[in-house]
């Protein structure tokens, strides 16, 4: 199974719904396949520029690493020089903080990632998430 382009609209809805219902800021979501590829993103009104770069990252580097990027940031806490050698090494593309969620199958193939960004990273996460298992698949964050 791949993450077709449905699967990704469906995981950005539910993301997007998430961080509706709860209040969060607005929130730009981008989801990637296994090999990294764009398949889905939407940048809510409001939502800052960069935003689309940060989202990317945080997704990038979850599949760069095969870890969500909650773990990168403890990675990044303990081996600072390991986690910007990785980040120069993939061209910039990794935000080592919560927000960047690794999608599985139910027999734990990985899918992809989705980044999402626009409020605190712990909302993000929550909302990538709630977006992830909306669409019947398996949230790994960490």
């Amino acid at each position: 199974m791949s993450l077709d382009l449905d699967t990704a609209r469906r995981i950005v809805a539910g993301t997007r719904a998430h961080a509706a219902e709860a209040g969060f800021k607005p929130m730009t979501v981008v989801v990637l396949d296994a090999g990294g590829h764009v398949v889905a993103v939407e940048r809510e009104d409001g939502s800052s520029m960069g935003r689309f770069d940060i989202g990317f990252g945080k997704a990038h580097g979850a599949l760069a690493l095969g870890m969500g990027s909650r773990s990168i940031m403890a990675r990044a806490e303990q081996q600072a020089y390991f986690v910007a050698a990785v980040t120069s090494a993939v061209g910039g593309a990794l935000v080592p903080v919560p927000g960047g969620v690794l999608v599985r199958d139910a027999d734990g193939a990985l899918l992809g990632a989705v980044g999402v960004t626009g409020d605190t990273s712990d909302n993000d996460e929550a909302a990538a998430v709630a977006g992830i298992e909306g669409a019947g698949l398996t949230a790994q964050p960490d």
